[in-house]
């Protein structure tokens, strides 16, 4: 029986937006936003992440694939 090879680990690669946010309210928003324009595609959708920074700001970051 063969060996099966080890698939290498893919890497998330995410794409954080420009703007940051003073509130998660904020984010928030633009989060819901993301996922709903995926919500009728054929697309699998982005994975959207809200993360806080030092400063009490926060900043919104999703996933695409290759």
């Amino acid at each position: 029986m063969p060996a099966k090879k080890k698939q290498p680990l893919k890497r998330t690669r995410w794409v954080y937006l420009k703007q940051i946010f003073t509130s998660k309210f904020q984010a928030g928003c633009l989060k819901a936003k993301l996922e709903e324009n995926w919500q009728n595609g054929y697309e699998i959708p982005p994975w959207v992440e809200i993360r806080k920074l030092k400063e009490n700001r926060y900043v919104v970051r999703y996933t695409y694939d290759e």
